[in-house]
């Protein structure tokens, strides 16, 4: 049995973001979030639609989610490493936040946004693989401001082996690190949506357009980072380091036809809303 890598575009959102599987996004937020209450039921707004190749471009990475008590659940994988990251969580957040009300300003009407950024490289410098971020009063420390919450996940801080993991969050963690590595369901999957996720991600489950898509995106993320390597490797990163705005703009138009706008800004260090700008100049 071989199982496709959780954190591409297309199995991650195939696994978690699909409506008549909700079970294993609700079991997941569940046992990673800390929730004052649990999720009972969810609904996905961005569903899980078999995909085509020629949409591939279009593939959205993130899935949006309500449960029942009018919460949104914003969960996003992010595979290449983006410094702009905690930026655009609380950008996004912000935004689903301000988009609940039209001009009537019921602000009572507001619900929570819980933001869930699952990454494969580290941006903060604990050591704990999972971190929650709150709005807390400078003074106390009291949590008054409830309204918005930011959780990030850290892939590779997360270094237990199979039989370290003790916990159902443990082994969700284990399932998005190594799944891929695999091949066999692994004895530590003993819920049923944690089953499902396993059978989900086998090979043996996909449609060839899929795995197609699969490849495709395997492929993409490679030549990223090739290309990431050779502008560092020729120096560019170097020379970039000497803060030279003008520079850093040359760099990013060249790279506009090659990389998304993230990976630009990995190199470049300019601002993302900068390197858009520069493509829609």
């Amino acid at each position: 049995m071989k199982f496709v890598d959780p954190k591409t575009d297309i199995a991650f959102k195939k696994i978690f973001g699909d409506q008549a599987h909700k079970n294993i996004l609700i079991e997941f937020l569940n046992e990673l979030l800390e929730l004052e209450y649990p999720i009972e039921d969810v609904k996905i707004s961005n569903s899980y639609q078999p995909p085509h190749l020629y949409g591939l471009k279009e593939t959205t990475l993130d899935i949006k989610a309500k449960d029942t008590s009018g919460r949104a659940f914003i969960v996003e994988m992010q595979v290449e490493k983006d410094r702009t990251f905690a930026k655009r969580a609380m950008y996004y957040s912000s935004k689903a936040y301000s988009q609940q009300l039209d001009k009537t300003e019921k602000y009572h009407l507001l619900k929570p946004v819980i933001f869930l950024g699952i990454l494969d490289f580290s941006i903060f410098d604990h050591q704990s693989p999972c971190s929650r971020h709150l709005i807390l009063n400078g003074e106390n420390q009291s949590h008054d401001l409830k309204d918005l919450e930011f959780n990030f996940i850290e892939l590779p801080k997360f270094t237990k082996l199979e039989p370290e993991l003790t916990t159902l969050a443990d082994k969700w963690l284990y399932f998005l690190k190594h799944a891929d590595d695999l091949q066999q369901i692994p004895h530590n999957a003993d819920t049923p949506a944690l089953q499902e996720a396993y059978q989900i991600a086998s090979q043996h489950h996909w449609t060839q357009e899929e795995l197609d898509i699969y490849e495709s995106q395997g492929l993409k993320l490679g030549r990223d980072r090739n290309v990431v390597e050779t502008a560092r490797e020729d120096g560019i990163a170097e020379g970039l380091a000497k803060g030279e705005l003008q520079g850093k703009m040359t760099v990013a138009k060249n790279l506009l036809a090659i990389l998304d706008d993230a990976a630009i800004a990995q190199v470049t260090g300019l601002d993302t809303n900068i390197i858009a700008n520069l493509r829609q100049s």
